[in-house]
């Protein structure tokens, strides 16, 4: 019996170090909050984890058990030196260790309801549920954030400055210069192989790139000074190169050069410049907020629902047909990773 009482003690003491890791992990997440809805179910989790280290501190004391005062406080520590470090990592790494240490709550959870059940200790089963249950939902919380980021959807959170640099693909404040970058290397590497007949179109292509380039790189370096203004930073990369972009398109359709033709249409839907025709809902641009959020709700592939969102945000900007559409994301992230709705 004594060798179970300090087992669960010792499982007891590393819960509460971890949590407080976690409540610190909490607090820098709800910063990097993409929307106020984001930003409160954050802050939330962060209080309730201080409510559970709370209730595990005193399940440690009503059994003896001294509680640690070091580990606590090398946990938050922790937590801050690993935010420091996570910077340089893309979002999705940082994301996955964030996956890791709450899958180490959920196993010790698991294991302490296996050792307070065979002590018979009723208290101590009963808040073992409720750590396995809220572990449990933070891991598939998790895990959606990362499919979402996978499909290349509005993600819950936004990269850090260095976050951005290390070359995350996300829709987050930044997504349009990411997406601006990546288009354009594509299409700049099909442009090179343009043949000399159309020198035209690769003149007024590089134009493009170049203009559009500068808007990105400008637009990354205001990003984290803009802070919510997400929009703003959307029109400054746009505004310089859309009517460029569009023009290069249709000289290059007009000289068969149909893959440069088809990568700068895809610039354009990463930017929301793309005529409402081009969208995979029809007479999009004229359907009220109703009928755009039933519309959108049977989008079934990412893609359909990227180019959507990012008209939507560029032209209209309704909130609620936005919502729809995140949440739509949602359900299709969940579905790849077998989450219930």
């Amino acid at each position: 019996m004594t060798v179970s009482t300090t087992t669960v003690q010792q499982q007891l003491r590393a819960i509460l170090a971890l949590t407080h890791t976690e409540i610190q992990v909490a607090e820098t997440r709800h910063a990097q909050a993409r929307t106020d809805a984001i930003r409160k179910e954050l802050a939330q989790n962060a209080e309730n984890a201080r409510k559970r280290a709370d209730l595990i501190e005193g399940a440690l004391r009503e059994r003896g058990g001294l509680v640690d005062v070091i580990r606590p406080v090398l946990g938050r520590v922790g937590a801050v030196t690993k935010t420091l470090l996570e910077q340089a990592q893309p979002l999705d790494e940082a994301l996955l260790d964030d996956v890791a240490l709450e899958q180490r709550l959920l196993a010790r959870a698991t294991y302490l309801k296996a050792l307070a059940t065979g002590q018979e200790d009723a208290h101590l089963v009963e808040l073992a549920d409720g750590l396995v249950t809220a572990h449990t939902a933070t891991v598939e919380w998790l895990t959606t954030v990362l499919a979402e980021e996978a499909l290349g959807g509005p993600t819950a959170l936004r990269r850090g400055p260095s976050q951005w640099v290390s070359g995350l693909a996300a829709r987050a404040l930044t997504a349009p210069a990411v997406g601006a970058s990546w288009a354009l290397d594509r299409t700049a590497e099909i442009a090179r192989q343009i043949p000399d007949p159309i020198t035209l179109v690769r003149n007024r292509f590089a134009t493009a790139v170049d203009e559009a380039a500068e808007a990105a790189e400008a637009a990354s370096r205001a990003g984290d000074a803009l802070g919510n203004a997400g929009t703003a930073v959307s029109n400054t990369v746009a505004a310089g190169r859309d009517a460029a972009l569009e023009a290069v398109e249709e000289s290059a359709r007009e000289n068969g050069a149909d893959g440069a033709a088809d990568a700068l249409h895809q610039l354009r839907e990463f930017t929301g410049t793309v005529d409402a025709e081009d969208l995979p809902i029809e007479g999009y641009a004229d359907l009220n907020v109703n009928d755009a959020i039933a519309a959108v709700k049977e989008l079934d592939t990412p893609q359909d629902l990227r180019v959507t969102l990012a008209y939507e945000e560029t032209h209209k900007n309704r909130q609620r047909v936005v919502s729809a559409i995140e949440i739509r994301f949602a359900d299709l992230a969940k579905e790849l990773v077998g989450i219930d709705s």
